[in-house]
């Protein structure tokens, strides 16, 4: 629609909260919904727009949050998921995403298995029971896991044996204010790459809409 996140949400709360006469539209002439002057809205920064994405809708077609901090967890020595399954056997390393699976099999004695994601793919961790009640409330409540640890490789399959949780759900609280270029997704069946619209926060692409207080 060529509309931003902001411009959007201003055109919908422009909308009449009554039905149109009936007859009136039948006839070809309903009643006016709006009758406003041009205001233009301040733009939405890139990481704006994926936090906004992930709390109305859980997830986002934009740039992955993990990628605005990646600088960041680089000077921490924190590699990326997929760096982490590429690492051999028994190596210690540190890694970091977001928390997408948490399981605590009863049949794997006390074992809690987690999954976390970043922009380049997701890693499987293993907790052991002593550690889970060590940092019980870390591995239960936060958004944004970096865990050090092992590797564990067994043919095909990797695991992050860890041995110390820390938290970084704080960080992503500063997402909102990183800004960046708009990201022009993939379709992952088939490669292919669309025709994305131009950024919709830049003016020349904007339509604004406006809308009267009564």
């Amino acid at each position: 629609m060529g509309l931003a996140r902001r411009e959007a949400l201003w055109a919908i709360k422009a909308l009449r909260d009554i039905p149109l006469p009936l007859f009136a539209a039948a006839e070809g002439q309903p009643a006016p919904e709006t009758n406003d002057q041009a205001v233009a809205l301040k733009a939405m920064t890139t990481g704006h727009e994926v936090v906004e994405d992930y709390g109305h809708v859980g997830l986002t077609l934009r740039r992955h949050p993990v990628s605005f901090l990646r600088e960041e967890l680089k000077a921490d020595r924190i590699l990326s998921c997929t760096e982490a399954n590429n690492i051999p056997d028994r190596r210690r390393i540190k890694v970091a995403g977001l928390v997408l699976v948490r399981q605590r099999p009863g049949t794997a004695k006390g074992v809690t298995f987690i999954t976390i994601e970043d922009e380049t793919g997701v890693a499987n961790l293993v907790v052991w029971a002593d550690l889970y009640e060590k940092q019980r409330r870390t591995l239960l409540t936060a958004n944004m896991l970096a865990v050090e640890g092992r590797v564990q490789r067994e043919g095909l399959v990797v695991h992050i044996v860890a041995e110390k949780l820390i938290d970084l759900t704080d960080r992503l609280g500063a997402i909102g204010e990183q800004d960046g270029p708009f990201s022009r997704p993939k379709g992952g069946g088939d490669n292919f790459t669309g025709e994305m619209p131009l950024d919709p926060r830049d003016p020349a692409s904007l339509r604004l809409k406006t809308r009267n207080f009564h």
